[in-house]
């Protein structure tokens, strides 16, 4: 009979080892650790972080000139693939749409509200802000839709972490910044929150609030596995559709993650909707489109994942047919 009244640092030994990549930021490293939480519960497992310093963290300037928020991501999955890590934790709209040779998402935790948030001065929303308010973004989607919102404001391109941006407003140089509400909703910032801006007047990226749990494709070849066990508990089937088919239409849009593109895909029962709008950079126009599927029985998983992918393809088929090319540099358009 084994003995069961060892130290913890005994039964740590029996234990699987996964090491998590992350970035050094603090919203990542929250968000890594909450991912890190959820595995060693799911699959007892124990998990040790590792901090890979990115593209996007060394660089200044905007993330256009960068080559949009994929910079975020390539150190991460070398890390991966040379071994240094077994999993990679990004926020999702990080993640460009095309796949990597030899990696596969393995999960898809339980997605945030996928909102974008505006922090301004003194409680002031987007609809009170004065004429010729300051507001700092780093994203082209984000100021294309304030512009098209509220042309009469000052749109400053910004970078940083989540506390620097929040500092430049008042008594700083900017009067709000828009940022995504997952990120504060993580670090407990919500309180910085004036304004949290419904879809219709600012559609969130693709895969907005949702993480992506990046891991090489063996990872997941034998189900049985403390690891492949634990990003399945972990998976989250209703946020997985939601951002299969909001990345199904950047796909076939041939869009980088930084273009002027919002989408909303969201389940109710087994219908699955997505709203989707691609908005000319200085605001003067927008083309939006909404559809729907309804989705084959939840047993059929495959099934389930493929309709949200067609929805995807569908969606940007009818931007693109109502001529989203002429509003934004898309690769399926030229």
């Amino acid at each position: 009979m084994r003995d069961l009244t060892g130290s913890r640092a005994d039964t740590e030994e029996l234990l699987s080892t996964v090491r998590i990549g992350t970035r050094a930021s603090t919203l990542a490293l929250t968000q890594t650790g909450m991912v890190a939480d959820a595995l060693a519960l799911a699959g007892d497992l124990r998990t040790e972080l590792v901090r890979i310093t990115t593209e996007g963290d060394r660089l200044t300037g905007s993330l256009v000139a960068l080559g949009g928020t994929g910079v975020f991501v390539t150190a991460l999955r070398e890390a991966l693939l040379d071994g240094r890590c077994d999993v990679a934790v990004h926020s999702l709209k990080d993640l460009p749409s095309a796949p990597a040779e030899g990696l596969v998402i393995g999960a898809v935790p339980e997605r945030e509200d996928p909102r974008d948030a505006l922090c301004a001065r003194d409680g002031l929303t987007l609809a009170t802000l004065p004429a010729g308010s300051r507001v700092g973004t780093g994203s082209p989607r984000r100021a294309a839709q304030l512009r098209a919102t509220r042309p009469d404001l000052a749109v400053v391109d910004i970078r940083g972490n989540v506390d620097t941006r929040l500092r430049r407003v008042a008594p700083g140089d900017l009067d709000a910044v828009v940022l995504a509400r997952a990120g504060l909703a993580r670090l407990g910032r919500l309180d910085a929150v004036t304004d949290a801006l419904a879809p219709t007047t600012m559609s969130p990226a693709p895969g907005q609030g949702a993480l992506a749990v990046e891991v090489r494709a063996d990872a997941v070849t034998d189900p049985g596995t403390p690891l492949a066990r634990a990003l399945a508990a972990v998976d989250h089937l209703p946020s997985r559709l939601a951002v299969t088919a909001e990345r199904a239409l950047l796909a076939r849009l041939e869009a980088g993650c930084a273009a002027p593109i919002g989408a909303h895909g969201r389940l109710d029962g087994d219908l699955l909707r997505l709203d989707v709008v691609v908005v000319r950079v200085d605001g003067s126009a927008q083309l939006r489109r909404s559809l729907s599927v309804e989705l084959p029985p939840a047993a059929d998983v495959p099934g389930r994942l493929a309709a949200a992918a067609r929805l995807g393809v569908d969606a940007a088929e009818s931007l693109l047919a109502g001529g989203a090319g002429d509003l934004a540099e898309l690769g399926a358009a030229r």
